[in-house]
C-alpha cells in the first residue's frame, strides 16, 4: 500500500492552492495594534551627555524639574524638538524628563512656539508609531497642551495632518467603549484621540474639520449645534 503524502502549506490564492495535498493556511495577523520597537533617542544621548539645563527636584507632591536657566534664555528651536523626541522613553528617568520638560517648555514659551512646529513633527510621528499605549497616551496629553501652548498653534498643524494622523485612524475606537480606571486616570487611547481631534477642529481654523475628515473618515465635528 502506497502510503498518504503529507500535506502542503500554502498561502491562499496561490496556484499551489488548488492542487491536491495542500492546506492552505490562515494570512498572518496585520499587526495594526502591534507595537513597535524604536532605536535609542537622541534625547537619551542627549541627556546622558548632560548637556540639558536640568535637575531633579524633589518636593511634598512629587518629583519635578529645576531648571538651571530662566526659560527666556532657552533655544526653543534646538531643546523643543529633543524633548518631544523623547517622547518615545518608557524607562525612568528619561521618560520623565521627556515628559516633564515638553510640558514646561509649553508652559514658558509662548510666542517662540510656533516657529518650531515643523521641527516637532517628525517627533510626534515616530512617537504615535510606537504603538505603545503609555507613549502614545503622553504624546496625547502633550499634543494637547501643545495645542493651547500659544496663538495660531492649531492652524500650524492643519499642513501637517497626513502625517501625524494615520495612526489616529487605527486607534480612535480603541477601548473607547470600555469604562474602568483608564477613563478616570485618562490613560483610555480612544477617549484621548477624540479629545485631542476636537481640539484640533476647534482651534484648527476653517480648513481644519476638512482635513481631520480626509484622513479620519469616521470623525464627526464637535462644531454642529
Amino acid at each position: 500500500m502506497s502510503k498518504k503524502k503529507s500535506e502542503e502549506k500554502v498561502d491562499a490564492f496561490t496556484p499551489k492552492a488548488y492542487t491536491k495535498n495542500c492546506r492552505v493556511v490562515s494570512p498572518p495577523i496585520a499587526g495594526a495594534f502591534k507595537e513597535r520597537p524604536y532605536k535609542p533617542t537622541r534625547f537619551r544621548m542627549y541627556y546622558e551627555r548632560g548637556e540639558f539645563p536640568i535637575a531633579l527636584a524633589h518636593d511634598n507632591r512629587g518629583n519635578s524639574i529645576t531648571w538651571k536657566v530662566e526659560f527666556e534664555k532657552i533655544d526653543y528651536h534646538h531643546f523643543l524638538p529633543l524633548f518631544f523626541d523623547g517622547l518615545r522613553e518608557t524607562k525612568h528617568p528619561y521618560e520623565f524628563f521627556a515628559r516633564q520638560g515638553s510640558l514646561d517648555l509649553l508652559n514658558h514659551g509662548g510666542p517662540r512656539i510656533l516657529p518650531v512646529i515643523p521641527q516637532l513633527i517628525m517627533p510626534i510621528k515616530n512617537a504615535m508609531n510606537t504603538r505603545n499605549h503609555q507613549v502614545m497616551c503622553t504624546t496625547l496629553k502633550v499634543l494637547q497642551h501643545l495645542v493651547l501652548s500659544a496663538d495660531g498653534v492649531g492652524e500650524a498643524l492643519v499642513p501637517y495632518f497626513r502625517q501625524i494622523l494615520p495612526v489616529f485612524n487605527i486607534f480612535k475606537n480603541k477601548n473607547s467603549d470600555v469604562i474602568d480606571n483608564s477613563q478616570r486616570t485618562r490613560e483610555n487611547i480612544g477617549a484621548l484621540i477624540n479629545e485631542t481631534l476636537e481640539m484640533f477642529e476647534y482651534y484648527g481654523g476653517p480648513n481644519a474639520f476638512i482635513n481631520i475628515k480626509y484622513m479620519i473618515p469616521t470623525y464627526q465635528s464637535c462644531m454642529i449645534n
